[in-house]
């Protein structure tokens, strides 16, 4: 799905995009169902939905409960980075009161890696997540929305070179 994103998102890459939306939501809302027959309360939250894009705020941040369940880390570009499989993840949550066993949060960083520095092409992403250029960023992708035929504020770029 990454493999034609080279100098940005592809319709190709947007149609997997949402296909996989797609599939994280029909898969919270089962789970939650699932979870409430079992006599606990369950609430999905949508995989991708943005309240607003100005500030890129969702109704909560798949990634920080990610990042607290021992899942990966921040890394440079500002995503969820998996230890295997880098920032090419999608992420949804269920909210619930059912008892689980947690994890602890990765002790880990990027370390050397720049790859995502270097494919940015507007320089939003720096040597720390918290260095990441918001505005920047979403200058470009809603460029790319328009010039790259996609209707949506997707890049791909930094998400494809993240390997660690």
């Amino acid at each position: 799905m990454l493999k034609g994103v080279i100098i940005g998102p592809t319709v190709h890459y947007l149609h997997h995009y949402k296909m996989l939306n797609h599939l994280l939501d029909q898969t919270t809302l089962r789970l939650s169902i699932e979870i409430q027959n079992m006599g606990y309360r369950a609430m999905p939250i949508p995989a991708s939905q943005i309240v607003n894009w100005e500030k890129q705020i969702a109704h909560l941040s798949h990634k920080m409960i990610a990042l607290r369940a021992g899942m990966g880390w921040i890394g440079r570009n500002n995503l969820l980075v998996h230890p295997e499989l880098g920032s090419r993840i999608r992420i949804a949550t269920v909210l619930t009161d059912m008892p689980l066993k947690t994890d602890k949060p990765i002790e880990r960083d990027c370390g050397a890696c720049r790859k995502c520095i270097d494919i940015c092409p507007v320089s939003a992403i720096g040597d720390t997540y918290e260095e990441w250029d918001r505005i920047a960023c979403l200058e470009k992708l809603k460029y790319y929305a328009k010039a790259f035929n996609v209707g949506q504020y997707i890049c791909g770029l930094c998400v494809k070179v993240c390997k660690p």
